[in-house]
């Protein structure tokens, strides 16, 4: 017994210290978030636009690294999705003001913006830079301070740039610790994180084991769950731009983002052509017994294959067996029917795309509507057609928040050349049983006390001009230990040269960095194993 009793109080030791640890990094982050509530619009935005411009800047080398550490994807197009999280993101809300009162004079109303205070955020392997970008920009928008923790598997080069970014803000002004990161996550840490008292908020990006976890931690999160989207052509379309748009997003970053087309539908009358102009813009379509060698390769009895997540459609065919033209952007699959017993119509996070003929406009419909309740309830589906009233059906039948026309489906559901907001946090609302429905943005990290006014016309309104928040300086001191009062603030570690690994460190042995792939290919078998 004696063996055991030491164990137990080994562990006990251990879950004590993470817990102390997490608590003196969230003890600095509240105090900074409250220094921060005291600035003002215009040094807010000093130190947005400064965190932004260190994000793009640096989008091409972290995309690089992260290629390197990961495995997945592709670079060029990390770069893209890197630079969209930075400037183009702060542009995208730059008149929305979430520092001054809001002043109703017609309603006598006044509000006041309350910033969440320390947000904790979960970023993936699979968009780590641009997640971890985007995040930090949300929550500066709107005077919170934030702790990130990365994937294991994207760690170094999370850690490098979010140093980057801190040093970006801190030039610019901001107070120290407003920008933190976990150097050495792990599961029991992260636990500590999302149930202390002290985080005011959840930010998960990652699978319905990330998100569940956040729900079921006892503080307020924002999660979001899996795509799978659906991608009717009607014959109304314009089938050669279709056909290209298809094969641009399938194809991008190795169709990595969740937003990623999944299932293409379309009618015989179109099935000829779109297959001829899909081939043209790089698609390869597999014969039966092709199909049925990518079906077991993708999909094996524990569920899908995390070896193909974010991988070269060659590389992918060469293990399932198959020659292809090395000019190949996307494998696709014909299939015959669509449902759980055809695991090709589930989500697949690889350049492998499942198509099939419906009979009719109606039928395909009821498909993509059975995909999206399959999995991916709430996330995105697209259309390609030129019918307005085909076009409004389409978006009503199918149990999705997010429905693109004419574009490309991972680009344009995550703000890429469309009107929605460009987003690495898809919110499924109620179909995906998540807390919101739109592209999360800096709107949800704040919330807003009213002050209302007694509406008879008798009693008079206040003039509430000019009276918001006075930064004047100079920033007081971080407590350096989690404890008010303590001085010595501590300074983030200068960012280092792109290496493969850590800032300051030798680079990732080979043996490490499988090390690092085994432990997302565990963690993705997890969460993928239903769908």
């Amino acid at each position: 017994m004696e063996p055991q009793i030491k164990t137990l109080v080994d562990i006990a030791g251990t879950k004590a210290d993470l817990r102390g640890r997490a608590d003196m990094m969230l003890e600095r982050a509240r105090w900074a978030g409250q220094v921060f509530q005291r600035y003002d619009r215009r040094a807010t935005m000093a130190i947005v636009d400064a965190v932004a411009r260190a994000a793009f800047a640096n989008a091409a080398k972290y995309a690089d690294w992260a290629v390197e550490e990961t495995g997945f994807g592709v670079a060029a197009h990390k770069k893209l999705k890197n630079e969209l999280s930075s400037t183009a993101l702060v542009d995208f809300y730059r008149n929305d003001d979430y520092v001054n009162p809001r002043i109703d004079s017609a309603a006598k109303m006044v509000k006041i913006p309350r910033p969440a205070g320390v947000v904790f955020a979960l970023t993936p392997s699979t968009n780590p830079i641009a997640t971890l970008n985007y995040k930090i920009l949300l929550a500066l928008m709107t005077r919170n301070a934030i702790v990130i923790s990365p994937h294991p598997a994207a760690r170094h080069c999370c850690v490098d740039a979010a140093r980057t970014l801190m040093a970006a803000a801190l030039e610019a002004g901001a107070p120290d610790a407003i920008i933190q990161i976990v150097e050495e996550p792990s599961i029991p840490f992260i636990e500590e994180f999302m149930a202390s008292p002290k985080t005011s908020v959840i930010l998960a990006t990652g699978g319905n084991a990330v998100v569940r976890a956040a729900y079921s931690s006892s503080n307020p999160a924002i999660g979001v769950g899996p795509g799978n989207a659906p991608v009717y052509v009607d014959p109304s379309a314009d089938i050669d731009k279709a056909a290209k748009r298809i094969v641009d997003g399938k194809s991008f970053d190795n169709s990595i983002l969740c937003t990623n087309e999944s299932v293409v539908l379309t009618l015989p009358e179109v099935d000829k052509q779109l297959r001829r102009s899909m081939q043209a813009a790089g698609a390869y379509f597999c014969s039966p017994d092709e199909t049925e060698r990518l079906r077991a390769l993708v999909f094996h009895p524990r569920g899908f294959n995390v070896a193909c997540v974010g991988r070269d459609a060659v590389l992918i065919a060469e293990d399932a067996g198959i020659r292809v033209p090395q000019n190949t952007r996307i494998l696709v699959t014909p299939i015959e029917q669509i449902g759980v017993e055809e695991r090709l119509s589930k989500e697949k996070l690889c350049p492998v795309l499942a198509y099939h003929v419906a009979k009719n406009r109606s039928q395909a419909m009821a498909h993509a509507r059975a995909i999206l309740r399959m999995t991916g309830a709430g996330h995105s589906a697209a259309i390609h057609a030129n019918d307005p009233a085909v076009v409004m059906t389409y978006g009503s039948t199918v149990e999705a928040y997010r429905i693109v026309v004419n574009s490309p489906c991972s680009q344009g559901a995550a703000g890429f050349g469309t009107g929605l907001a460009p987003t690495f946090t898809v919110g499924t609302g109620y179909f995906g049983r998540s807390s919101i429905g739109e592209n999360v943005g800096p709107q949800h990290l704040v919330h807003w006390s009213r002050i209302a006014y007694n509406s008879d016309p008798d009693v008079p309104f206040g003039n509430f001009d000019n009276l918001g928040p006075r930064f004047e300086g100079p920033l007081p001191t971080a407590p350096a230990d989690g404890m008010p009062g303590s001085a010595a603030p501590r300074r983030p570690a200068a960012p280092g040269s792109f290496s493969g690994g850590q800032a300051g460190s030798p680079p990732l042995s080979d043996a490490a960095r499988d090390e690092l792939r085994r432990l997302i290919a565990e963690e993705l078998r997890a969460v993928l194993k239903e769908r």
